[in-house]
C-alpha cells in the first residue's frame, strides 16, 4: 500500500481549497490552528478563523451561531476535549438547533500517546451516538477523509469527524483528489470473505487489511469492510456481511463499550443473526502509556492481533459446527 500524508493534513489541504473556492467557510478553533494543520489555510484566509482560545463551550457555541447564519463553519479542537467540555453545546446548540457544524475532533483516539488517558479520546463516538441528528465519521485513508470533508459540508447538517496523527496508507485504489464514491452513512467494501469478516472505522482500518492478507495467506476467506460512518450505520452492508461470513470481527480506536462495536451488537442482534461476533477496541481500563503503536500492539490492534482473534472465533465456531 502505497503511504500517503496523515488524514489530519489531508483534512486541511482541503479545506484551504474549499474555502479558496467559496469564501462562506469559516473555521473556528480552540488554539489549535497549529496541531489541527491548520496553518495555510490561516495564512491564505485569515479574515476567515474565528479563535476563541481554549474554551471549548465557547468553541460549539460560536461556531453554532455563525452556522445560524448561513456560514458553512468547521469548529476544530482536539476529540479528548472537544467531546467532554462542549459536549452540552454540540447536544443542544448543534444538534438540537439544528445548526450544521461541522464538529471536527483532531487528534483523536490514542493519538496523543504517551500523554495518557486523560488525553484520549476513547469514548466520543458513545457520548454522541445517543444524540439525535448528528452524523458520526471516522476516515481510514486519505481519499476518505477528502470526500468526507466534501461531503459533510454539502449535507447542510450536524456531522463529527474524527482524525488522528499518523501518515496514513491509500487503502483504495482510487483517486485521492476525487470525493466521487463516498456517502455518508454507506459503507465502502475494501473485500469479501466468506469466513471472516473485518467491520472497521477509522485509522484501524489498515490493521484490517494487512490482517485479512495474512488470513488469506492461509487459505482463510476474508472480507473487509470500510465502515466510515459510525452513525447513521450502514446495517444493510452489515447484515450481508453475517449472512456471507461465518464471523464478524469490530475493529475501533475507541472503548469498547458504545463504538462501532456495541452499535453493530445492536444491529445483529436484533436481526438475530447467526454469526460469530467479536468486538476489538480498548477495554474498561486507563491504557498502557506508549505510543499509539505502541499501544495498538499492548491492546492487540495490529495485523498479527486481529488474525488470532480472527482465527479464535473460528475456532469456536467450528465446535458449535461439531456439537451440531
Amino acid at each position: 500500500m502505497k503511504l500517503g500524508r496523515a488524514n489530519l493534513e489531508e483534512f486541511g489541504a482541503t479545506l484551504l481549497e474549499m474555502g479558496e473556492a467559496d469564501r462562506n467557510i469559516v473555521i473556528v478553533t480552540s488554539d489549535s490552528r497549529g496541531s489541527g494543520k491548520l496553518g495555510p489555510f490561516a495564512k491564505a484566509l485569515a479574515k476567515h478563523v474565528v479563535e476563541v482560545g481554549v474554551a471549548e463551550q465557547s468553541l460549539v457555541g460560536v461556531a453554532a451561531g455563525l452556522a445560524s447564519t448561513g456560514k458553512w463553519v468547521f469548529a476544530v479542537s482536539p476529540a479528548c476535549f472537544l467531546t467532554t467540555r462542549g459536549l452540552e453545546q454540540i447536544k443542544n446548540d448543534v444538534a438540537y438547533s439544528d445548526n450544521p457544524v461541522n464538529v471536527i475532533g483532531i487528534s483523536a483516539g490514542v493519538s496523543y500517546g504517551a500523554l495518557g488517558s486523560t488525553h484520549h479520546s476513547l469514548h466520543d463516538y458513545a457520548a454522541l451516538r445517543p444524540i439525535n441528528n448528528i452524523s458520526i465519521i471516522a476516515p481510514a485513508d486519505n481519499f476518505e477523509t477528502r470526500a468526507a470533508i466534501h461531503a459533510a459540508a454539502a449535507s447542510l447538517e450536524p456531522v463529527y469527524i474524527r482524525f488522528g496523527k499518523r501518515p496514513m496508507p491509500h487503502l483504495q485504489d482510487t483517486d485521492t483528489t476525487s470525493h466521487d464514491g463516498f456517502e455518508i452513512g454507506k459503507a465502502i467494501t475494501l473485500a469479501t470473505g466468506s469466513d471472516v469478516t473485518f467491520v472497521a472505522t477509522g485509522e484501524p482500518v489498515q490493521q484490517a487489511v494487512q490482517a485479512q492478507a495474512l488470513l488469506e495467506a492461509e487459505g482463510i476467506s476474508c472480507g473487509v469492510i470500510s465502515m466510515h460512518t459510525v452513525k447513521p450505520l450502514d446495517e444493510a452492508a452489515l447484515l450481508a456481511a453475517a449472512r456471507d461470513s461465518r464471523v464478524i470481527v469490530t475493529v475501533e480506536e475507541h472503548s469498547i463499550f458504545g463504538g462501532l462495536g456495541g452499535a453493530c451488537a445492536e444491529v445483529l442482534m436484533q436481526a438475530c443473526a447467526d454469526t460469530r461476533f467479536a468486538i476489538v477496541g480498548l477495554p474498561d481500563e486507563y491504557t498502557v502509556t506508549g505510543s499509539q503503536a505502541e499501544i495498538f500492539e499492548h491492546y492487540g490492534i495490529t495485523p498479527q492481533g486481529l488474525a488470532g482473534t480472527a482465527k479464535a472465533m473460528l475456532a469456536i465456531d467450528e465446535q458449535r459446527i461439531q456439537v451440531e
